[in-house]
């Protein structure tokens, strides 16, 4: 029978989630594509080169005909770390432009939402590859994602500022964030998900190693990140906060109609 086909980006956020299936118990029973870029992850599954995709959950309002599987997610109840807006010392009402980080466009979409619905204003937006320096150098605001995020907001320099995009959220709204979330086109695919995640989340001290030449954390701090900063289950806050992300995607037009939430 043929194995299902599955991808996600290589991020360390997303390891618990993927561990299983690359050194545990789900060895050899997916395909496993990984990518730096999430957005690429959307990419396979909007053109059915995969079966299923953990994907930015704007996705599930742009491609069509998708499900969500439950409870499993990429997300964070107050602070990410993983997500966030750098400044060369500015706050974020005197920026009039933005960099946004291509990789993520659950990420652009929350941004965009920040500045219009909760700061009041719109600056100049404009795609950049993930490098801050770079993107600063012509821009006021950089919006970086995952790991390149993670490493600059452990190094960050005293004359940047940094702003947690989950912590504004929260501030604003008291929900937590769902970056992303594994869907599928067809069902079932024949994956236990969530026991994935419950053994990656058994094997945490194993993916802090596989990372610790990549991420300038100390084992303690990486182990907050995974545990503490990042949720993999879905509460109901997290729910409410998605639901509030669709419908502000689709006030400020940056989603055609919000659909609702429809389970695998």
């Amino acid at each position: 029978m043929k194995l299902p086909r599955i991808s996600a980006s290589s991020y360390s956020n997303t390891a618990p989630l993927i561990w299983s299936f690359l050194y545990g118990s789900q060895r050899g029973k997916a395909e496993l594509v990984l990518d730096n870029a999430p957005a690429r992850s959307a990419e396979l599954l909007a053109t059915g080169r995969v079966d299923a995709a953990l994907v930015p959950v704007i996705a599930y309002q742009t491609v069509p005909g998708v499900r969500l599987f439950r409870d499993v997610c990429v997300g964070s109840r107050k602070r990410v770390r993983s997500v966030c807006l750098v400044t060369s010392g500015k706050d974020l009402e005197e920026v009039s432009s933005v960099a946004l980080d291509v990789s993520s466009k659950t990420s652009v979409a929350l941004t965009k939402i920040v500045f219009r619905e909760f700061l009041g204003h719109e600056p100049v937006w404009a795609a950049s590859e993930p490098d801050a320096n770079e993107m600063l150098q012509e821009h006021d605001c950089a919006l970086l994602i995952g790991d390149p995020a993670l490493s600059l907001v452990a190094g960050a320099r005293a004359d940047l500022k940094v702003f947690d995009l989950a912590q504004l959220w929260n501030s604003y709204t008291g929900t937590g964030f769902v970056f992303a979330m594994w869907m599928a086109r067809e069902a079932p695919i024949g994956i236990d998900l969530a026991g994935a995640r419950d053994e990656g989340l058994r094997h945490i001290d194993e993916i802090i190693a596989n990372y610790s030449d990549e991420i300038p954390l100390d084992d303690e701090e990486f182990r907050q990140y995974l545990t503490s900063s990042i949720t993999f289950s879905v509460s109901e806050k997290l729910e409410a906060g998605m639901n509030l992300f669709f419908e502000l995607s689709g006030k400020h037009g940056l989603i055609e109609k919000a659909r609702q939430l429809e389970y695998v």
